[in-house]
């Protein structure tokens, strides 16, 4: 089966919930808000336009989601009062595969727009949101038709599992015991992902758009280094272990 039909987050509001596991990823949110709000500051004042399409591409579901879309438009809004300007209206694209549990989103989305009215007043825009399944390695949006894409956390999680990972025994992903071929694979299958990721963005994002992409890396050459592979290693231990008492 296809990864598209299969990979998503755990959905709903519980305990084990993504919602409620995600605070890592909010950190990183948090961390990377000057470069995002600089992003959009500079879209929005070099035509200042009258509608404003956002993609959050990966957006998963949980506070997560809505908090990156707020503090976007948190930031245009505090520029357009500055200048005198008429609020843009905000068309807001949340975007993940089909399995994802955009439900929960759309259920907050009337508390959502509440409170960001009563947060910025009556002058705020209107705010439309449309749910987009679909994997972000291929088209998902029309030609021109993006202001500004967003992405935390999401494209370091490739479009399938690349070919040749046959002599990968014992292993999940890139461990230290992995062959030099496997270590190509994966490499060949990122490149093939990203530049696909960029070709499509390209042709969506409106001339002058941005994207802040936010994604795992690492500071070692290392591709098995356990800055970023580590914790697979001890998964896969864990299942091999389990393997073994069956």
């Amino acid at each position: 089966m296809e990864v598209v039909q299969v990979l998503h987050m755990n959905g709903g509001v519980g305990e084990t919930s993504y919602a409620n596991n995600s605070f890592v990823q909010k950190k990183v949110i948090t961390m990377t808000k000057p470069i995002t709000e600089d992003a959009i500051t500079k879209l929005y004042c070099s035509t200042y336009p009258e509608e404003i399409a956002i993609a959050d591409l990966g957006c998963s579901s949980g506070p997560n989601t809505l908090f990156v879309v707020s503090e976007l438009i948190k930031v245009v809004d505090s520029v357009r009062q500055k200048i005198c300007q008429k609020s843009p209206e905000y068309q807001v694209f949340l975007n993940d595969l089909p399995g994802n549990d955009f439900n929960t989103i759309f259920r907050s989305l009337s508390i959502f727009q509440n409170k960001l009215r009563e947060q910025l007043g009556p002058g705020i825009g209107p705010c439309f949101f449309t749910g987009v399944p679909g994997s972000f390695y291929g088209r998902l949006f029309r030609k021109n038709s993006l202001h500004f894409v967003h992405s935390s956390y999401s494209l370091q999680w490739l479009s399938q599992v690349p070919q040749g990972l046959e002599s990968n025994k014992g292993n999940i992903y890139m461990a230290s015991t992995s062959p030099p071929s496997v270590l190509k694979a994966y490499y060949e299958q990122f490149q093939q992902d990203f530049s696909l990721f960029l070709k499509c963005r390209s042709e969506e994002l409106v001339d002058g758009g941005r994207m802040v992409l936010t994604f795992l890396g690492r500071r070692s050459d290392d591709p098995s280094s356990k800055e970023c592979c580590y914790i697979w290693e001890l998964l896969a231990m864990a299942l091999n272990d389990m393997v073994l008492e069956v």
